[in-house]
């Protein structure tokens, strides 16, 4: 049998598993710690087949993002000092952790709210809050924010979109980026104002 043929194999056993929103719950605390590998590429063509339990396939992924959000903070909280240069030098360097650091005593829940929108990694946002000791609510209220306009915002596509999600996603992933953006950093504004 060929790699490919074994790769459609695994990947139909996946979806048809019992144990898939706990796979996909796990999956999305992986990448919120330690994989910076965007979720999106497994969780559209989920979606896509597995319709029924496209809401729920959102909000077990938000969830682990979540649970890991906690455990990235904590672990800025209380361990900064034995596993902070490890995870910043994995994921980022000195300066820009040190960037992120001052974001985040100066804007913390805007800054944290943008990171957690944009699909890159959200590890260095987790530990730099955690570092500097920045309010666990605020922290977990951007975060659950966030990635639920994430999740949810590809469930809404494939409920509209069906087979065609992940091609309307490919093509306008980068306006709906640069649109999210737009509207966190007006509110962001806004809130200065008030």
């Amino acid at each position: 049998m060929g790699i490919a043929k074994k790769l459609k194999q695994k990947t139909r056993q996946f979806v048809d598993s019992k144990h898939m929103l706990r796979s996909i719950t796990i999956a999305s605390f992986l990448e919120s710690t330690i994989v910076p590998i965007p979720l999106e590429a497994v969780l559209v063509p989920l979606m896509q087949a597995r319709r029924e339990k496209l809401w729920l396939i959102a909000l077990m992924a938000t969830v682990g993002c979540i649970i890991g959000a906690v455990f990235g903070y904590a672990l800025g909280y209380y361990l900064f000092d034995v596993v902070g240069d490890w995870v910043i030098n994995t994921f980022s360097n000195p300066e820009q952790f040190e960037q992120v650091k001052q974001k985040m005593q100066g804007q913390g829940f805007w800054f944290v709210l943008s990171l957690g929108i944009i699909p890159i990694p959200f590890q260095i946002a987790m530990l730099a809050a955690g570092a500097t000791k920045f309010s666990l609510v605020l922290f977990l209220l951007a975060t659950v924010i966030a990635r639920s306009i994430r999740y949810f915002g590809l469930a809404l596509v494939v409920y509209y979109a069906g087979n065609h999600a992940e091609r309307i996603i490919q093509k306008h992933k980068t306006k709906a980026l640069v649109g999210l953006s737009i509207l966190v950093l007006l509110l962001w504004w806004l809130s200065t104002l008030i």
